[in-house]
């Protein structure tokens, strides 16, 4: 299902892509606290791609031009629920573009791949959590058409 178009299309991350992807990952104010970049790569980095890559209902993909070069990624997981009439939904997470390449419109570009690519998918919602001290993400993703809806809450355990 990997649909191109003319410049730009998602695929999913091959093993190659796993170092640009924690190097994306790590290029922003909270992930450079949180990821670790070596060479060579963290073994639990290998351990959640291969856990990622073998789950039917997980999609790590990346934004590619025509040159195959990496420009954005982001994670989606499928959700079946069994409320809402049994819906499928779709959780975007861990979205960052490539930081030479912000502010050319490739978020955009990327989210609406992502969001075709769940409706194919039977997903029939598409949502998102972002860190509130993320004012610029924010911005897109209401500019986008997401809203604000629910109060989330996490646990570290």
């Amino acid at each position: 299902m990997e649909e191109k178009n003319k410049e730009f299309h998602l695929r999913k991350v091959t093993f190659g892509d796993l170092k640009t992807v924690i190097e994306m990952l790590a290029d922003d104010v909270l992930g450079k606290n949180r990821e670790e970049v070596s060479d060579p790569l963290n073994e639990q980095y290998i351990s959640a791609f291969r856990s990622i890559e073998q789950n039917p209902n997980q999609d790590l993909l990346v934004l590619v031009n025509r040159d195959d070069e990496i420009l954005g990624t982001l994670q989606v997981t499928y959700l079946q629920y069994l409320n809402h009439k049994g819906s499928k939904r779709a959780l975007i997470e861990s979205v960052r573009i490539h930081s030479s390449m912000r502010g050319k419109g490739l978020g955009e570009k990327m989210f609406h791949l992502v969001i075709q690519r769940a409706k194919e998918n039977g997903a029939d919602v598409v949502q998102l959590m972002s860190d509130k001290t993320r004012t610029e993400a924010l911005r897109f993703y209401k500019k986008l058409g997401f809203t604000a809806s629910h109060e989330g809450f996490k646990m570290k355990i």
